[in-house]
């Protein structure tokens, strides 16, 4: 079977158009090749740590954040989403290298919903050996309510769904990833 299809197009180009702020890391760079220590612990070599964020230059207005990992290159019609964090208080501007692996490294008020494999928490890149090179979104949304109003059983899909209603801006770092 081939896997050969079209790129698929940046997710968020096709959502209503918000603002910007910044989004660093010293784990992950647009563009760049992601490390194993940040992929996928069922791909080869990989140790699942989520990597660390920090941002700075969000709007005013802002009342807490979400954080969200997505590949639109994965072979569904639907992307996979790799990790989503919501309620992140908004005097909380990082978060620290593995914090995505555990509920407790997270702040305070902040909970993560279940990824695309069922899990809760930070799965990492671990695309189909011999498949295209895949785009991982890490993605910072500047949300307008202290709580999105979902709970941890809530799809990253439907908070993906909530974010664009509630999304003031957003800060992206897309690295890179394939076997």
């Amino acid at each position: 079977m081939s896997l050969d299809r079209p790129v698929a197009p940046d997710p968020y180009a096709l959502l209503p158009v918000v603002g910007s702020f910044t989004l660093t890391s010293p784990d992950i760079a647009d563009g760049q090749p992601v490390d194993l220590e940040f992929v996928g612990a069922d791909g080869p070599g990989g140790n699942n740590q989520s990597p660390a964020l920090a941002w700075s230059g969000f709007p005013d207005g802002t009342r807490s954040f979400a954080v969200s990992c997505f590949d639109p290159d994965a072979p569904t019609p639907s992307g996979f989403w790799h990790w989503t964090v919501v309620d992140i208080p908004v005097e909380v501007t990082e978060l620290a290298r593995g914090a995505g692996n555990s509920a407790a490294a997270l702040p305070s008020g902040a909970f993560h919903v279940a990824n695309d494999i069922n899990t809760v928490g930070y799965d990492g890149p671990a695309p189909p050996p011999g498949d295209q090179v895949h785009r991982y979104y890490f993605v910072v949304h500047a949300v307008d309510v202290p709580t999105l109003g979902v709970d941890a059983s809530t799809s990253s899909t439907a908070v993906a769904f909530n974010l664009v209603f509630h999304t003031l801006a957003r800060a992206i770092l897309v690295p890179v990833f394939s076997y």
